[in-house]
């Protein structure tokens, strides 16, 4: 078999969130993007049920790595063009391993 095939080292990088009702979420980190200031993350939904991963809208959950009391969180990016900025950094970073379907705007 094919070492490109064969891969016993992929260990994906899983986090688990958990909502204010205290509904926990299971996602694979894909990716990373730093800026000067701030560090955000590309995340994929993983799923349990084969049939819940093919039913998903395969979007990205890109959230904002926020530090309180040397405890790292996780937050929604409220500013609309701060979001854009890493949505198009990650888009780059990752179009040439995913299908990646641009909104027209």
């Amino acid at each position: 078999m094919s070492e490109d095939i064969k891969n016993d080292d992929y260990n994906p990088d899983i986090v688990t969130l958990t909502d204010d009702d205290g509904k926990e979420y299971t996602f694979e980190v894909l990716d990373a993007v730093e800026t000067d200031t701030d560090r955000y993350l590309a995340l994929l939904p993983v799923y349990d049920d084969p049939q819940k991963m093919l039913d998903d809208s395969g979007e990205l959950v890109i959230v904002k790595v926020a530090e309180e009391n040397g405890e790292e969180y996780y937050c929604e990016i409220e500013d609309d063009d701060e979001y854009e900025t890493i949505a198009d950094a990650f888009t780059d970073r990752l179009q040439d391993y995913f299908e990646i379907a641009q909104e027209e705007q």
